[in-house]
């Protein structure tokens, strides 16, 4: 990472500081902090014992800064506007931390209500304004907190079919009189399995999903609602459904591959956990809690399945049954299931899965047999909205796929095992009727329903598109149609994969977490929304699912979908880079803290395997399954050997491992894990390299391949695009090296036609490899391109989202591999993102959480005339853009308050370079550096900019 040098030690500011800091003079300023957060969160509930506590700032001067800053936290907005802060006053503490600033008050008990607001001192040591106030609030934070006994419903019996067997859902209810005045109510749920809660005949909530998957045996998280609104003084009707969910329902492949455990994998029955805490405008409080008093029975909801689908019988409703005044007495009471002593109980600290937005069909067909076909126009993740109007015992069924036979047929074989099918059946109500499954959902783009008695029009099918709700970030576009449609397809998959947990795709019988896809993306991920809580909770999931050997596993959480699915190189190491990019990304260091032993314990299990020599000679890992591991997966041509990749990721993570352990103050550790970077660096190049330096392997080793993942045997070979471009990509070369696998990875891309032959470990840092040795039009060349196989030649064939396959689906042809492994919503190949905002915008962060940033864009020679990305950091907006008039150049630039950049202007003649059409030379905040390389390089503070220059 190029070394950036901070605001505070420009030149040009350092002197305004001194000519101008007086701080006796009560000179206003408007730097204001904005954007409050906790724990990444607005107003969140929170456990952790020192909650992290963030803020942006906003000012129109150039070069702002923060200097020092006051947090107040009290226990009431009155309190808090009196500056009376009860909780915690930081008092006035120097310095430009603007987040990751850990509450150091008073001990804050469970259910803590806290109030807060910041101010900062600007760049001359002015106060500005205090904030708008924001808040948190404490959970539960200890089992004895919690009253609620978990309660369920045993239907087992009930599921019918030898395939999937489908128990109907549990209902559950209990009816309670509340006193008045009702101050202040918060209901504390979770469920082992999927819940949906109504209070007095209203749905609690906009999340889906909850409580999300986890595991179980490990630990459940529990959301917590402020529920005063939905109450009454009087009797008041507790209510809620079940499901099988994660918990209880079908996981992954497990059905297709005839493991023994199909479903069940942390338990058979699905259970509820509640308590309403009510506090009355006395000061007296009550607590309603689930035991065996609610009474429970099973209804409309026949079947519920996260894989299979769902189906109600609206017939078998209970008419306000959520509601006071319901007869349940042929309802049962709840069966007490106990609890697990070693599972812990914590708050979500993830981004809950909402709905994102609605779709409309674009087009019903009418097909053979009485079938219509939706085409809703996007593929997604979600459920639809069904309205149909019929007849009592009226039946529809939806069936949902991706894609389209060339013959307008829907296409399901790619599902696999997962039944996807949704069923109602009518009630035959005058008015017609609506119907929303609750705990199934599809990965698709096109509805087949049958059972319409009259033809259904647009209105019958709406998309309900379902994500996990993490903020967006980023921006980016051009003025090439084609680049602006796979941006769009990376937003929509990346969009439907992040489901709780990173998911490889959205539709099939898999839908599982796969380390070396979430490893691979989640620096691309990051420019497209804040994935800062949505990993703080999945990094938790990957650390409990940590094997007894210390190896990270395939897929995380990590039921035993198959027994041999154990660990692989470069898909384990996403326990080491997704804390990384978490870290740099947001400044995190308690993410490093936090799961610094589990990594300590990997990178040893990674030595031992090594057996001390530091590097994977060929056939080390043949010991797992896949021989070798998943390696560069649907790589094309010839195989990058999994043993050379192993190796390179070894280092990778050694040197990844060296710059955490100094961000956490371990130069002990640091010391250390730099000299095992250099260890492995020779090593690799003894092994792998030949006198010239070029890459080889012993191919005998491998034999023929067999128990390799190899499609069309075609063999191992070290000279490859995957292998220089990780290498280049992880700095495990020299200088000199570094060149000339450069020039190497030029030679193999020009004898493949201009083509890229990469799989998913060796996509990601293709684009990037030739960038940082001088082959940025390669890039653009392989990026604009749409021939096979390319990210082009999936857009011209009629992606919308980002496919598994580089040939998925071919027009005119059909479909490649469609009954085995070809999902059309999977993002591992979008990592291209990363190179899209990193270089063709240029946006780089420099220290950690984007404190300090580089801007520094490649400029296409054909094909894309402009460039616009933004990319709202922890620290604020960046933006970079660019567009190319004739020999004119115009860059765009934004940098927040409180950040400093450092600035290449690509020219050709620096003289020419303007600003605001004023000369740099007469520019007081801009600090000119040098000439070199055809980039004139600038140090910048805060504030928009416009450069022009000619070239």
């Amino acid at each position: 990472m190029q070394f950036i040098r901070s605001c505070y030690h420009h030149p040009v500011i350092t002197l305004f500081i001194l000519l101008f800091y007086q701080p006796a003079r009560a000179v206003s300023t408007d730097l204001k902090p904005v954007h409050l957060r906790t724990e990444y969160k607005t107003n969140p509930v929170v456990d952790a014992a020192k909650p992290r506590l963030s803020w942006e700032l906003t000012s129109a001067t150039r070069g702002q800064l923060q200097t020092a800053y006051q947090i107040m936290v009290a226990s009431s907005p009155a309190l808090l506007a009196a500056n009376k802060a009860d909780f915690w006053n930081s008092a006035k503490q120097a310095g430009s931390a603007t987040h990751q600033i850990e509450y150091a008050g008073k001990p804050l008990p469970a259910r803590a209500v806290c109030f807060w607001k910041v101010r900062s001192w600007d760049k001359t040591g002015q106060p500005g304004a205090w904030s708008a106030p924001a808040r948190w609030e404490m959970g539960l934070l200890d089992k004895a907190d919690w009253k609620a006994e978990w309660i369920g419903n045993d239907l087992t019996a009930l599921g019918k079919g030898k395939t999937y067997h489908l128990p109907p859902a549990p209902f559950f209810r209990k009816e309670t009189n509340l006193k008045g005045p009702i101050k202040r109510a918060r209901l504390y749920v979770t469920s082992l399995g999927l819940y949906e809660f109504q209070i007095n005949g209203k749905r609690v909530g906009n999340d889906h999903f909850v409580p999300g998957w986890t595991d179980y045996n490990k630990r459940v998280y529990y959301q917590t609602y402020e529920v005063t609104s939905h109450l009454k003084a009087g009797k008041n009707a507790l209510g809620a459904i079940v499901a099988e969910g994660w918990y209880a329902g079908y996981l992954g492949y497990a059905l297709l591959i005839g493991n023994p455990v199909v479903k069940s994998f942390y338990g058979d029955v699905p259970l509820l956990k509640a308590q309403l805490e009510v506090e009355y405008g006395t000061g007296e409080r009550e607590t309603i809690a689930t035991d065996q008093t609610w009474k429970t029975t099973h209804g409309p909801i026949l079947e519920a399945d996260i894989l299979n689908g769902e189906t109600y019988n609206a017939n078998l409703e209970f008419e306000k049954w959520s509601e006071t005044g319901y007869v349940d007495t042929k309802w049962k009471n709840s069966t007490v299931y106990p609890d697990k002593p070693e599972r812990k109980l914590e708050v979500y600290p993830g981004n809950q899965i909402q709905v994102f937005q609605e779709l409309k069909p674009k087009t019903v067909t009418l097909k053979s047999g009485g079938r219509y076909l939706f085409d809703l126009g996007q593929n997604f993740a979600g459920v639809v909205r069904l309205h149909v109007k019929g007849h009592k015992g009226d039946t529809i069924r939806l069936k949902f796929g991706e894609m389209l036979f060339p013959n307008g047929e829907i296409m399901t074989e790619n599902l696999r095992k997962a039944r996807a099918t949704d069923t109602y059946i009518l009630k035959g109500a005058k008015d017609g009727e609506t119907w929303t499954p609750k705990f199934t959902y599809h990965g698709f783009q096109y509805v087949e329903a049958t059972g319409f008695k009259t033809a259904p029009g647009l209105d019958a099918i709406t998309g309900i598109v379902l994500s996990s709700a993490t903020p967006l970030a980023g921006s980016f576009e051009t003025d090439n149609p084609l680049i602006n449609k796979l941006y769009q397809n990376i937003v929509w998959t990346q969009r439907s994969n992040y489901f709780d947990i990173p998911t490889d795709c959205p539709q099939r019988d898999e839908r599982l977490a796969w380390t070396g896809d979430a490893q691979a993306y989640v620096k691309s991920a990051t420019f497209n929304n804040d994935i800062a809580a949505f990993f703080t909770k999945w990094l938790v999931d990957l650390n409990d699912a940590q094997r007894a050997d210390h190896a990270y596993p395939l897929y995380a959480p990590a039921p035993n979908v198959r027994k041999t699915d154990t660990y692989s190189p470069g898909w384990s190491e996403s326990g080491i880079v997704c804390p990384y990019i978490i870290y740099k990304t947001y400044g995190d260091t308690r993410v490093i803290r936090k799961f610094w032993p589990n990594m300590v314990a990997y990178l040893a299990f990674m030595q031992a395997k090594s057996k001390g020599e530091f590097v994977y000679k060929e056939r080390s890992f043949e010991d797992i399954s896949p021989k070798g591991g998943y390696g560069d997966w649907l790589s094309v041509g010839k195989k990058t050997p999994p043993d050379l990749l192993a190796s390179l990721y070894y280092g990778y993570t050694a040197s990844l491992m060296a710059e955490m352990a100094r961000a956490i103050d371990k130069p002990d550790e640091a010391v250390y894990y730099e000299g095992v970077f250099d260890q492995i660096k020779q090593a690799f190049l003894k092994q792998y390299t030949d006198e010239t330096g070029k890459f080889k392997t012993n191919q005998a080793a491998y034999g023929d391949g067999e128990g390799y993942v190899i499609e069309g045997k075609s063999g191992f070979d070290g000279h490859t695009q995957t292998a220089y471009a990780n290498a280049i990509y992880m700095h495990m070369l020299t200088p000199e090296h570094t060149q000339k696998a450069g020039n190497w990875l030029m030679d193999l891309i020009k004898e493949n036609d201009h083509k890229l032959a990469t799989g998913f470990l060796g996509l990601k840092p293709l684009l990037p490899a030739l960038s940082s040795t001088g082959n940025s039009q390669e890039a653009y060349r392989l990026l604009l391109s749409t021939e096979y196989p390319s990210w082009g030649f999936e857009v011209v064939n009629g992606a919308n989202t980002i496919w598994e396959r580089w040939n998925s689906y071919i027009k005119g042809k059909g479909f490649e591999n469609n009954s085995g492994m070809n999902s059309f919503n999977h993002y591992a190949f979008g990592s291209v993102n990363e190179w899209l905002f990193g270089n063709a915008a240029g946006i780089k962060v420099g220290e950690a959480g984007y404190k300090t940033v580089t801007i520094r864009p490649e400029i296409a020679s054909e094909g894309i005339n402009s460039v616009k990305a933004t990319y709202h950091s922890i620290n604020g907006m960046i933006e970079s853009g660019w567009k190319k008039s004739g020999s004119n150049l115009t860059v765009q630039i934004t940098i927040p308050v409180n950040t400093s950049a450092t600035v290449f202007i690509p020219t050709t003649q620096p003289a020419t370079v303007l600003e605001s059409a004023k000369s740099l030379k007469t520019n007081p905040a801009i600090l000119v550096n040098e000439f070199k390389d055809g980039y004139l390089q600038l140090e910048i503070g805060s504030g928009k900019y416009q450069f022009t220059s000619q070239n």
